[in-house]
């Protein structure tokens, strides 16, 4: 017992070196005299260095990749809070450890998505600088997780949504939503942004035929009724074009 606690306390103090910024010499110092490894010469010397060292590297592996899953768990807790800010650090931190996963560049998009809704200009300065810059982060989260992963539902729809109804730019986002729909081909959400996409891009039939496919699709009273209310606005707008 005693033996197991002592190389947890010298593991854990080998986490703290690497964090603290200490230099490699300090760190390959330390392995030295913990591991009794030296300068290995011989044969033997040199396996036992090998086995000793390469367990240690494998535990520093295990611990940084719990550290990464810990930190998007946190990460969604804040989320489900509502607390975006301090959610958007953590997945921000768990990107360190795992800068491929698409699902924490989605989280990034979402939080600063709603980060951006609260970036008021408290200076007064008559811009709009960190907002924007709320949702360009939020834009470049969701581009990177479309890279990652091309068929990401979520991620499709986030950006098509802050291309739409935030960044004003709806040409943008109706290809994302129309290849969405072939992957989700009865995503009701995706069927109201592209037709709202279709309607800002002067796509009046478009959008009138999206409206139509989600009151055929949908068996909801109320969806329903709201696409025929839009389908009719839409209309109106091709009529008095």
């Amino acid at each position: 017992m005693k033996q197991k606690s002592l190389a947890l306390l010298s593991f854990l103090f080998m986490i703290f070196l690497c964090s603290c910024g200490v230099s490699n010499k300090n760190v390959i110092r330390y392995q030295k005299m913990e591991e009794g490894v030296s300068n290995p010469t011989t044969i033997e010397e040199l396996k036992e260095a090998i086995s000793k060292y390469g367990e240690r590297a494998a535990d520093i592996q295990l611990a940084h990749s719990q550290i990464g899953i810990w930190y998007k768990i946190l990460g969604t807790r804040y989320l489900d809070t509502k607390m975006y800010g301090e959610a958007l650090k953590c997945f921000q931190e768990a990107l360190k450890y795992y800068p491929d996963n698409q699902n924490l560049y989605y989280y990034v998009g979402v939080c600063a998505g709603y980060m951006s809704h609260a970036a008021l200009d408290y200076n007064a300065s008559g811009t709009n600088e960190v907002k924007y810059n709320y949702l360009k982060l939020a834009e470049d989260a969701y581009l990177r997780a479309i890279t990652i992963e091309e068929r990401y539902v979520r991620a499709l729809y986030g950006l098509s949504v802050l291309y739409v109804f935030e960044l004003d730019e709806p040409e943008k986002a109706v290809p994302l939503l129309e290849k969405l729909l072939t992957i989700d081909t009865k995503n009701l959400d995706a069927m109201f942004v592209l037709a709202r996409a279709y309607y800002s891009t002067f796509e009046f039939d478009k959008s009138a035929s999206m409206y139509d496919k989600i009151i055929e699709t949908t068996k909801s009273a109320e969806t329903k009724a709201t696409a025929e209310g839009n389908k009719k606005t839409v209309l109106n707008a091709a009529y008095n074009e």
